[in-house]
């Protein structure tokens, strides 16, 4: 079947299902019948097939069933559903909300805008009108009081008038639209800024209401309202979690139980506490954001006395970046109060989704029920297996996470919304929260919780078969979809609040160990090349080599010493250091020459005969 023909067949369904409670007196949304629609084909137990095309009687089984569903008031499953679809078609995250509202009011301001912005004023009553109009334009988007009120009027029209006297009118037509746009919401800021700093100086500020102090006593207050819901919701989920789990040990009170649907009762009230608990972290982070305007507000006035004091002229470069400042804080008090407005209605309009339980579970069964059972608290489950830790040993393929070795534990996106996967597979439903103290496993880049060691221990033997087993229980209960976050086993349910938070899904464990690491000098080959040239002219003398040497012929000559001549090589013994020793030591002694020539001092004759004498003793008597 084309994409187009079966669109078109599923709306037929759904407008004939609406059609059909119309006129049982039962006005439902197009968005709850089309969830209810899937999951009438997701439950097994209906016989749909999924991969065949829908027959003319098919169709007429499935509005009848979901008709039989919508109708039926009494069920807390349909009280679930209905739950979440109110709260996936009312509730934003913070961001988004804020992001929505400011687009409403400028969406609201366009038409006054463009009367201003289009304007051809010429005559002088024209530019009076058109200075009025741009006075109703700051109040409207200030929201400081009602543009009918006259003696606002005249408040804005004197604080505009210091800033944004007639005589600049002329100047301010001759502007392109969107330098028009701009100075208006400038003017609005200044003339706003100006507005609040007469207020506190006691000197005007008619009309503008004290945020601060409202919002001091509403968070408190919605804060208060929140909690004691809260603490109800979390008292019928202990009890009736406390008779399911005596219900699974005794298999003969399952049937006679079995009428007051308990676990669908148990999935309403735990849905409503979730809920509960977004929305009082939304004002927790409201309260925080009001706290810390508070004093930047208090901040900025006192910084504006200091620069105005008791001087009758002010640069404008240094009084009006204050005054915008102080006009932006003020807007940003505004969406606070609209925030928690929006939050505490959503909170009262999520009550009448528990009304069933007041028809199935009166006070009086209620206490039959309760009879020798012990009623525990989810903070008393866990505190029961602290010490019960999983053994890393025991596991070898599979991969832990603790506490003190993931640094990013809290903030760990945990399969089923925290509830313990293999008691809720095992017990038919059993909701029990998972106590990640005892170690959480990651499995194909999931993680899951238990309440036991023992449970964990058994599911991590057989993940595949447990997780299977829990999405065919979700087929027959199509609020646990939403209820476990399984979005991703079921793509054709995932509700629009999810699907904006989808990169929370993705959230990695930081693990924490010791390690050291060696990286290589070079860990890759070099790629430098060598022959790279970048110099023109070096460029250009290679160029004229080679062309040169294409001209060029080499020549070989042989001689007669070169004629033959081959490569020889010997082989020699190396030199070795030797010694010898004599036998004996000997000396030999030269003897001294001693020559005596006498006669040289003369004597009587005159002649001198002189006589010489070799005294040298021989050698051999020495």
């Amino acid at each position: 079947m084309p994409l187009t023909q079966a669109e078109s067949v599923i709306k037929n369904i759904i407008r004939e299902i609406g059609q059909e409670c119309a006129a049982h007196g039962e006005i439902v949304s197009e968005t709850l019948v089309a969830f209810m629609v899937k999951a009438v084909v997701l439950d097994p137990s209906n016989g749909f097939n999924m991969d065949r095309t829908l027959m003319k009687s098919d169709v007429q089984k499935l509005v009848k069933l979901c008709v039989a569903r919508l109708l039926d008031n009494k069920n807390p499953s349909l009280d679930t559903i209905k739950m979440q679809v109110y709260f996936d078609m009312n509730y934003t995250s913070r961001e988004e909300f804020l992001e929505e509202h400011h687009r409403v009011l400028e969406s609201r301001l366009g038409s006054v805008s463009r009367e201003i912005t289009d304007n051809r004023a010429c005559a002088r009553e024209e530019l009076e009108s058109l200075y009025r109009k741009i006075v109703s334009y700051v109040l409207l988007r200030s929201g400081l009081g009602s543009p009918t009120d006259i003696k606002i009027v005249r408040e804005a029209t004197a604080a505009l008038q210091s800033v944004f006297p007639h005589s600049e009118l002329g100047t301010f037509l001759t502007l392109t639209k969107k330098d028009k746009e701009r100075q208006l919401k400038e003017l609005t800021m200044i003339v706003s800024g100006i507005r609040l700093f007469n207020r506190d100086c006691g000197k005007g500020g008619e009309g503008i209401d004290d945020l601060p102090a409202i919002l001091h006593e509403a968070i408190p207050a919605t804060t208060q309202h929140i909690d004691s819901q809260l603490q109800i919701a979390q008292d019928q989920v202990y009890c009736y979690t406390a008779i399911l789990e005596k219900v699974t040990k005794n298999p003969l009170m399952s049937k006679e139980l079995e009428p007051y649907m308990l676990k669908e009762a148990l999935y309403n009230v735990r849905q409503y506490e979730i809920f509960l608990q977004i929305i009082l972290s939304d004002i927790i982070t409201c309260a925080q954001e009001v706290e810390i305007m508070i004093k930047q507000l208090g901040a900025q006035l006192e910084l504006l006395k200091s620069t105005v004091k008791s001087r009758t002229a002010i640069p404008t470069s240094q009084v009006f970046p204050i005054f915008i400042s102080l006009a932006s804080l003020w807007t940003s008090f505004q969406d606070e109060t609209v925030l928690i407005s929006v939050l505490s209605s959503l909170t009262s309009h999520l009550e009448p989704f528990l009304g069933a339980h007041e028809l199935l579970f009166p006070d009086r069964i209620m206490q039959g029920l309760l009879d020798d059972v012990t009623v525990k608290t989810d903070v008393c489950r866990i505190k029961e297996h602290m010490e019960d830790r999983v053994r890393l040993t025991d596991f070898k393929k599979l991969e832990w996470l603790f506490p003190e070795t993931t640094a990013n534990f809290e903030k760990l996106l945990i399969q089923y919304r925290g509830f313990c996967g293999y008691t809720f597979a095992t017990t038919d439903g059993l909701l029990l929260p998972g106590n990640p103290t005892i170690g959480i496993l990651k499995y194909k880049e999931k993680y899951y919780t238990f309440n036991t060691r023992e449970a964990a221990y058994s599911f991590a033997e057989n993940p595949e078969y447990y997780i299977g087993l829990i999405k065919e229980k979700a087929k027959k209960n199509a609020e646990l979809i939403q209820l476990l976050e399984l979005h991703q086993q079921f793509e054709t349910l995932v509700p629009y609040s999810q699907v904006r938070d989808v990169d929370k899904h993705y959230i990695k464990p930081i693990t924490k160990c010791e390690s050291s690491t060696q990286t290589d000098t070079h860990i890759l080959p070099p790629t430098i090349v060598r022959a790279y040239e970048w110099n023109e002219w070096e460029l250009r003398r290679k160029a004229i080599k080679l062309a040169n040497l294409r001209q060029k012929i080499t020549h070989s000559v042989q001689t007669d010493l070169s004629h033959m001549r081959r490569e020889n090589c010997s082989q020699v013994y190396p030199l070795k250091d030797a010694s010898t020793q004599s036998n004996r030591e000997g000396s030999t002694r030269v003897p001294k020459p001693q020559i005596y020539i006498a006669g040289l001092r003369g004597g009587r004759s005159k002649t001198t005969h002189a006589v010489k004498v070799n005294l040298t003793r021989a050698v051999d008597e020495t």
